[in-house]
């Protein structure tokens, strides 16, 4: 499959991956079960997130903001789809725990309602 990323990439000349997915890719690290997601379009085009279900642990990247944090770069982003694609984790995962933003403290899923907040502000 060519994934969002391999197209940019690509597009601009950039090396290409040798492995890519579209919407979701599950990895074993060992025991430990890992799903990278595709919610939609937000900090960028092609902005994916991980979510370890024996942890319940969300990697969010910068798709996802530390309470009390602006909305940072938005170069690449597509403010107006970003809140949407929170609310696809959310509906994805609704069992997370702790979250990790790309940048700042860690926190629960408050930081998901953040996130939507800030950018439907």
């Amino acid at each position: 499959m060519i994934t969002r990323a391999f197209r940019l990439a690509k597009a601009i000349g950039n090396p290409v991956p040798d492995h890519s997915f579209e919407t979701q890719l599950r990895l074993n690290a060992g025991a430990l079960e890992t799903l990278t997601l595709f919610p939609g379009q937000g900090h960028t085009t092609d902005n994916v997130v991980t979510y370890v279900p024996a942890a319940q642990t969300l990697f969010g990247g910068c798709l996802i903001k530390a309470t009390g944090a602006g909305k940072g770069n938005l170069a690449d982003a597509n403010v107006e789809a970003w809140a949407a694609s929170v609310e696809n984790v959310k509906a994805r995962f609704p069992e997370i725990r702790k979250v990790i933003p790309g940048h700042g403290n860690t926190g629960g899923p408050e930081l998901l309602d953040y996130t939507v907040r800030l950018f439907r502000q």
